[in-house]
């Protein structure tokens, strides 16, 4: 089959590679329709983590047909629509159920084979997926197959990092970054009732999206954003900041932002040794820190019904739709922000 591969530092191949196959019993084999580029895929194209084997199929995002079942899978059948969260889970050890299925004591991060072990990514024209029957969701007639494919990181990941930040009607909020995630955070802060949210960004389309989806714009290149958000909140601060760009630099940011006893909520992928503020200074400012891997499994179920109800146009944060082959200069339009890039489809 072809696949987008990863050969190192800004080095994606399109390529043939081995058919996955059954390992398991509780495997399906799914002929992936969409798959996606995500920010943390250029995490690992800029090599700011290592030992990713080289030859690793990328990507985590995919939605697609059952094509091959193992022998005690229950709950699909050859042909099924199917959509997965970014990670395997088994749904029973303690983890699972205690809705963090991100940390699942038996689950695998798609993407990510290191020493040879681990699994396969998604952006491929086939993937195995363990633990099937309890990893996959069916998609429903009623919703788009792109909906789907959101819902399996970064609609999901979005609203998680607004549900951390203790969303009332009367707070003043700020998003850091208004990449895909970041504008899919705003409308979950903006679906969990707040009236005031701010967007940190310097990009101008980015920007405009993110006023289009209820966020006051406000670029960082032209205006000091501590210094007015400080100024709207009479000096107090606001009541908590989202952070969705996984650097020191918005990590700081955010702790200048936050009002004394607010919280910082963070999904942006950080590879920094230590905090961007001190143990003194989070003491002396009551802060609540909240980070982490989204477990995307559980919010799956509880955002199926907000897609279903036609509130928002969740897809309209997709800026391009290309074929697999051409993958590899999708990486270059992503990763550059060129052409107005916000978030790439994949259709093999």
């Amino acid at each position: 089959m072809k696949a987008l591969t990863f050969h190192g530092k800004e080095k994606i191949v399109y390529e043939t590679v081995k058919d996955p196959e059954l390992a398991e019993e509780t495997d399906v084999v799914v002929k992936v329709t969409r798959t996606a580029i995500c920010g943390s895929d250029l995490h690992i194209y800029h090599e700011r983590e290592t030992g990713l084997d080289i030859g690793t199929v990328m990507g985590h995002e995919f939605v697609g047909k059952i094509a091959e079942r193992g022998r005690v899978v229950k709950n699909w059948r050859i042909g099924d629509l199917v959509f997965s969260p970014f990670t395997t889970n088994c749904g029973h050890c303690f983890f699972c159920r205690n809705k963090l299925p991100c940390r699942c004591t038996n689950g695998q991060l798609f993407g990510w084979v290191e020493n040879g072990i681990g699994l396969p990514g998604t952006q491929a024209e086939y993937i195995r997926v363990p633990l099937a029957d309890t990893t996959l969701m069916k998609i429903p007639e009623d919703i788009l197959s792109e909906e789907a494919l959101l819902l399996g990181d970064i609609l999901s990941t979005g609203y998680f990092c607004a549900d951390m930040a203790n969303i009332e009607k009367e707070g003043t909020y700020v998003v850091i970054g208004c990449g895909p995630v970041g504008l899919l955070a705003i409308l979950s802060v903006r679906e969990l009732g707040a009236e005031t949210i701010y967007a940190i960004e310097s990009v101008d389309y980015r920007l405009n999206l993110a006023q289009q989806f209820g966020a006051i714009p406000v670029n960082f290149k032209l205006e000091n954003p501590v210094e007015l958000i400080l100024q709207v909140t009479n000096g107090r601060g606001a009541d908590a900041v989202l952070e969705l760009v996984g650097s020191a630099q918005a990590g700081r940011m955010a702790f200048e932002i936050v009002r004394p006893g607010g919280t910082i909520s963070v999904v942006g992928v950080h590879t920094e040794k230590n905090l961007p503020f001190s143990p003194v200074e989070a003491y002396n400012k009551n802060i609540t820190y909240k980070t982490g891997r989204c477990p995307v499994r559980y919010y799956m179920e509880k955002l199926l019904p907000l897609v279903q109800s036609r509130k928002y146009d969740f897809t309209a944060v997709i800026s391009h739709r290309i074929n697999l082959a051409d993958g590899v200069t999708g990486y270059e339009i992503f990763d550059q922000k060129r052409e107005n890039c916000t978030k790439i489809v994949l259709e093999p």
